[in-house]
């Protein structure tokens, strides 16, 4: 039998009270037919999440600077190999709760069309093929390609979906049907099409006015329809309660329960699909279309293996989790998310630099390497742990400001301090930026007053008092820039040595920014967002149209624009004709280089890319 016969087999022996209820997240046991509780929510954005020790990997954002779908999916079974470990330890209890199975919400495919967005560092970029290119190969490297499916990836906010956080529960996001299809569901599409995910999670926000997580158009006509998604789809969390309290389109929560189930949403995470036998007795929703919804959740289970005992995954073993092979390929992740952005010449570091001082309040922070929806990694490499452990001469610390807040009069001693260190070194890093408190998701503990989305692409003011004071020492300064997001750099690229960008870089982060630094690595990621010089040159951030947005559409001139990123070493494109390209590294340094293939007419467009290495002298032919 099919995994969809089995499931209709299962599910025909369902009261209609026991398949509602399997409708819900927290799905109850059913005993009487020997179905064990489930609980469906999961998350491994970049790494096993909240699950306690887990390989936490560069945050989505920084895995996109490296352009490389071939580590993207190496990451992906990485991750898949920790999930499915842990979920083969956890279902030896009878039965598996909150954050223990195998269906996974991730990853976030949602464009990210305005640097302001908080959760614009949990995405791909800004760009729709970057961002299906990227998501295909993650989504391989979880579901796996045996018998059973090895987890089921979660496509997720369908659709139209970057903020403003604080408005996301009523938020009305208008826009063409142009840039409704070359922009915002590209990427699903792309992955549908390329990659089979198992699931799609519907946004919060309405679209030309119809909820995502219940609207025709959005998942019968285009999802099922157009795209011939075959899989299910999950509401994000207390989405569709928001039909009817946010969105008003609905009265209550049954008649938002029904119209989210008979357009296509067969699984709530939140509590609305309680109302299902309320609608179901308002002749809201018939018994055939909470079969079929459910048959679709079970057909997806029995996939995973959940019910057999010969699945090729129940093997795993506990200790893949951490283990040497992932914390390695976790490292490169990491050496190619990272972007260099200017260069004089003082990169790598030269042997004759014996003292460093490195200064900032991202320099050995912990929230910078695990970013959101992470695990918990067993140690923590921060930047000024990664230069301490490889530098041979000597390092000075000084931390020099809050990240964001000035503390009366507390703040006049690190900064203090920082002067004086900085004086004493041969070379300053800089480590300054962003961190999860300040750039994030409507709800988490920081919250701004924007709830996670930012004002403006400024550094923090306390950050910007110190950069001042050490930057007028006129020592030779390396500014590492580390946030999710576009932040205004001008300053910095005009009077700093050398310019880095680091995307959250994960666990292994400090051992990475120092292989760069100390020229282990040539440095070889490129900018996956632009990086604007204001807010001024931008649109207002809830216009969702893509005038003057991104790279395809943005008619200033940008600091550094998309696909931005330098090496070591000096690579020379010679294009032969529009699909194949010469590479020639003339340089002195073996690195690593992807090469994007773009069209500019009727706009700049990113067609392909590859990542290739190549030796100091090697001259190679790539073929798009």
């Amino acid at each position: 039998m099919t995994f969809l016969e089995r499931a209709k087999e299962l599910v025909s022996k369902m009261t209609i009270e026991e398949k509602m209820a399997q409708m819900r997240y927290d799905a109850p046991a059913i005993e009487r037919l020997g179905v064990p509780a489930y609980n469906w929510w999961n998350e491994c954005l970049h790494g096993v999440a909240r699950q306690g020790c887990a390989t936490v990997f560069p945050q989505a954002i920084g895995m996109a600077a490296s352009y490389n779908t071939d580590l993207m999916y190496k990451v992906a079974t990485a991750i898949s190999d920790e999930a499915r470990a842990k979920y083969n330890e956890f279902k030896k209890f009878g039965s598996t709760e909150l954050y223990q199975g195998l269906t996974y919400w991730s990853p976030n495919i949602n464009i990210f069309r305005d640097p302001r967005w908080g959760r614009g560092h949990e995405t791909y970029g800004e760009d729709p093929l970057l961002t299906g290119k990227m998501g295909t190969a993650f989504i391989k490297g979880l579901q796996g390609e045996g018998k059973y499916r090895k987890l089921d990836a979660t496509i997720k906010h369908y659709a139209v979906h970057s903020g403003p956080e604080y408005e996301r529960h009523g938020f009305d996001a208008r826009v063409s049907k142009e840039d409704l299809y070359e922009t915002y569901l590209f990427a699903f599409k792309y992955c549908i099409d390329h990659a089979d995910p198992s699931a799609v999670m519907g946004a919060y926000n309405r679209v030309n006015g119809e909820a995502c997580c219940a609207s025709k158009t959005l998942l019968q006509d285009i999802l099922y329809g157009e795209f011939g998604f075959k899989g299910y789809v999950v509401s994000d969390c207390g989405a569709i309660a928001d039909i009817n309290r946010g969105h008003h389109i609905t009265d209550t929560e049954a008649e938002s329960a029904a119209l989210a189930v008979n357009n296509g949403c067969q699984l709530n995470c939140g509590d609305a699909y309680l109302a299902l036998y309320e609608a179901y007795e308002m002749d809201l929703i018939d018994e055939e279309t909470i079969t079929k919804a459910v048959e679709k959740l079970f057909e997806a289970r029995f996939r995973l293996g959940m019910f057999d005992s010969d699945c090729e995954y129940d093997k795993i073993p506990y200790d893949v989790v951490e283990c040497p092979k992932h914390l390695e390929i976790n490292r490169q992740m990491a050496r190619e998310s990272i972007v260099l952005l200017k260069n004089n010449g003082i990169l790598p570091l030269s042997k004759d630099v014996k003292t460093i001082a490195v200064i900032g309040p991202n320099a050995d922070d912990r929230s910078v390497l695990h970013a959101n929806y992470n695990g918990t990694p067993s140690r923590y490499v921060t930047i000024l742990n990664g230069l301490q452990d490889s530098f041979d001469g000597r390092i000075i610390y000084a931390k020099g400001c809050h990240a964001t807040k000035t503390d009366g009069n507390w703040t006049g001693f690190p900064l203090r301090e920082a002067v004086i260190t900085a004086k004493m070194a041969d070379v300053v890093i800089l480590c300054m930026g962003l961190n999860p408190s300040i750039e994030g998701e409507e709800g988490d503990d920081f919250n701004g007053d924007k709830a996670g989305d930012k004002n403006d692409l400024n550094l923090p003011s306390p950050q910007r008092k110190l950069y001042e004071e050490v930057i007028a020492l006129g020592k030779p300064t390396i500014f590492i820039n580390v946030s999710g997001s576009a932040v205004a750099l001008c300053d910095q690229d005009e009077k700093c040595d050398a310019v880095l960008q680091c995307f959250y870089p994960g666990s292994e982060g400090g051992n990475a920014v120092a292989d760069i630094l100390l020229g282990k690595y040539s440095p070889s990621g490129r900018l996956p967002v632009t990086f604007y010089k204001s807010t001024e040159d931008l649109p207002p951030f809830r216009d969702y149209s893509m005038e003057n947005r991104t790279y395809k559409f943005f008619k200033g001139k940008p600091l550094y624009p998309f696909g931005y990123g330098l090496t070591y070493s000096k690579v020379e494109e010679n294009w032969l004709d529009e699909n194949t390209v010469e590479l020639t590294n003339s340089g002195d340094y073996d690195t690593d280089y992807s090469v994007l293939k773009f069209k500019y007419e009727p706009h700049p467009e990113l067609l392909d890319f590859k990542k290739v290495h190549l030796k100091k002298g090697e001259r190679l032919t790539v073929t798009f």
